[in-house]
């Protein structure tokens, strides 16, 4: 049997990040991050792409409590396939303060939907990332978007910026909310006129899509502190200020270089989201909407 090509090994996350020079407000959220394993407890999918590093719950909550932020939506990374059970554990002990994205086989069932429902699960995940393996099988995602609608749920896309023009056609068809990940992992280098931008901004005139404003680290051809990055993130805010999310990411998983703090990642945001009330909207306001909106 041929091997999978594994990445190389990865950076470890940032081991003291700073603290914020901004306060966050209150009920701020990181709607983008992950936790892996730990391996002993739970497993690293067999046919992933990467061997991340662990980063279990417990280094997560204690960065949050130092970042300022006090909920979190935990995205499913591919590092574990379609088993949920280190996010659903990390849900679990959020209390209420965490929801999560699974990604699932085409083939799932309404009971196992229902279980990751009651277990904080408000979404699913589709990669179309080269390095992340076989994109998403179109077939499979209307299949699976059509057993999450009757939850409310909505879909998380991850793509590779070259793949939304052949990709925006199929999307406008799926007839769900859908969050765009990373501003849609444009080049930060080719400016705003570049056609992948332009091509995302056209896309987010349908109410339906969301776009999360994070990913400097990812998108960035000048390095650290990333602002050549975080104009775009500012750019999309001012026009969709009702359907913009931000996270961090952490623990940065496939970063080749230049490893974030995510104390400055959180500094972004004085460029990101400039005035209070953009500032509301895009940590507190949207995220309730979506992923809380039981409490509204």
């Amino acid at each position: 049997m041929q091997e999978r090509t594994m990445t190389p090994e990865p950076l470890p996350f940032h081991p003291n990040p700073k603290k914020p020079d901004i306060a966050l407000p209150q009920g701020a959220c990181d709607a983008h991050c992950h936790v892996f394993g730990p391996a002993a407890r739970f497993p690293f999918a067999p046919q992933r792409t990467y061997t991340p590093i662990d980063a279990p719950k417990e280094k997560l909550f204690a960065l949050h409590r130092h970042l300022g932020l006090e909920r979190s939506i935990l995205v499913q990374a591919s590092c574990h396939g379609t088993d949920n059970a280190a996010m659903l554990d990390a849900i679990a002990a959020g209390e209420g303060r965490y929801r999560g994205i699974a990604m699932v086989e085409r083939d799932i069932d309404q009971s196992e939907l229902e279980r990751l429902h009651e277990g904080g699960v408000r979404g699913v995940r589709f990669n179309f990332v080269t390095h992340l393996g076989k994109p998403a099988d179109l077939d499979a995602i209307r299949e699976i978007t059509a057993k999450i609608i009757p939850l409310g749920w909505h879909a998380v896309v991850h793509f590779d910026a070259h793949r939304l023009e052949g990709l925006a056609p199929f999307l406008r068809e799926l007839q769900l909310p859908m969050v765009i990940d990373h501003m849609g992992r444009i080049d930060a280098s080719a400016g705003p006129e570049q056609p992948a931008f332009q091509l995302l901004l056209d896309l987010m005139q349908d109410e339906r899509f969301w776009v999360k404003v994070c990913g400097s680290e990812r998108i960035s051809r000048a390095g650290p502190p990333f602002e050549d990055a975080a104009i775009f993130g500012a750019i999309l805010v001012e026009k969709f200020p009702d359907r913009v999310l931000w996270g961090t990411d952490w623990p940065h998983p496939n970063i080749k270089k230049h490893m974030p703090d995510d104390g400055a990642l959180v500094d972004l945001l004085k460029i990101i989201a400039p005035r209070p009330e953009l500032m509301q909207k895009l940590l507190v306001d949207n995220p309730t909407r979506l992923y809380w909106p039981e409490t509204l």
